[in-house]
């Protein structure tokens, strides 16, 4: 970073901070929901540049919700105890001896992986799980895919609780059954990062992903659509434009458009800091749904 700022002239680098500075204004005491997963968890460069990411927005007074997802990091862990991996049409099926493991791996390692570089960068941050002062309570999914849930309630008075005390919360997505059920569910990160924008009444809710954003062709990163309005996702879906792997990442989009959430973005993780580009600049980076 040094050296790239040496090579930007004076001027350049002055106008850099005056075009930054309203944003920063802006999204002073807001809160962001950021759900982190994909190349930059796994590529450690982009890992880096994501936590200098948070800790600066965190510096200057915006409140950073980080949610991490773990999927490759569990697929590791799974090979290295010879446990066989169940799908049913093409989901992986949870049993109870995968359900300790997905805990342990993602509340365990990964979420203390990341509040320790968070501290290492100059943060504050505090590891939670859904299960942490009841965060997130889940029924299981209705499709029987064994220990796999989805989100029946948020309560954020944890999370709201460390953002007022300028911590930054860093969650794993396991949750506690409902009153009654002591299980404990695996619930799709993505999704439960935009339950927690809507119970939080964040300003915005980002994913970062292994993608440039929505793409008309998806085989030509210059068809990038930059911005899309909610009542057009119906149409997108039905060209073919938002397919496959995509969709559940746009209906996670609509679920926080619809609970009060402005804008949601998802943009490219693999670009270092994307974070920052998206949040202090004009041009913004990747797709943006209002």
């Amino acid at each position: 970073m040094a050296n790239e700022t040496n090579n930007i002239a004076t001027e350049q680098w002055s106008e850099v901070l005056v075009q930054a500075l309203p944003y920063f204004k802006q999204w002073c005491g807001k809160v962001v929901v950021v759900k982190y997963g994909g190349n930059a968890m796994l590529n450690e460069e982009l890992k880096q540049a994501v936590m200098e990411d948070i800790v600066l927005l965190n510096t200057i007074g915006i409140k950073v919700v980080l949610v991490h997802g773990g999927g490759p990091e569990i697929n590791h862990m799974l090979e290295r105890v010879g446990k066989e991996s169940k799908f049913v049409d093409g989901l992986r099926y949870t049993d109870e001896e995968t359900m300790e493991i997905v805990q342990m791996v993602l509340t365990g390692k990964l979420n203390k992986d990341i509040v320790g570089i968070l501290l290492q960068k100059g943060g504050k941050a505090v590891g939670l799980s859904g299960v942490d002062s009841g965060l997130l309570r889940a029924v299981k999914t209705e499709k029987d895919l064994g220990f796999v849930g989805e989100v029946t309630e948020v309560n954020p008075e944890i999370i709201s609780s460390l953002l007022d005390k300028g911590f930054i919360p860093v969650v794993s997505t396991v949750a506690l059954g409902e009153d009654g059920d002591t299980a404990r569910y695996n619930i799709n990160a993505d999704t439960a990062a935009a339950k927690i924008a809507v119970a939080l009444h964040a300003e915005k809710f980002v994913q970062l992903t292994n993608v440039p954003g929505i793409l008309r062709n998806i085989d030509d990163p210059t068809t990038l659509i930059k911005r899309i309005e909610r009542t057009a996702i119906g149409s997108l879906k039905a060209t073919g434009v938002i397919a496959g792997g995509m969709i559940p990442k746009i209906d996670c989009c609509e679920t926080a458009l619809k609970g009060g959430v402005p804008r949601t973005h998802i943009i490219d993780g693999r670009v270092p800091h994307s974070l920052l580009i998206e949040m202090f600049s004009d041009r913004g980076i990747g797709t943006m749904i209002y």
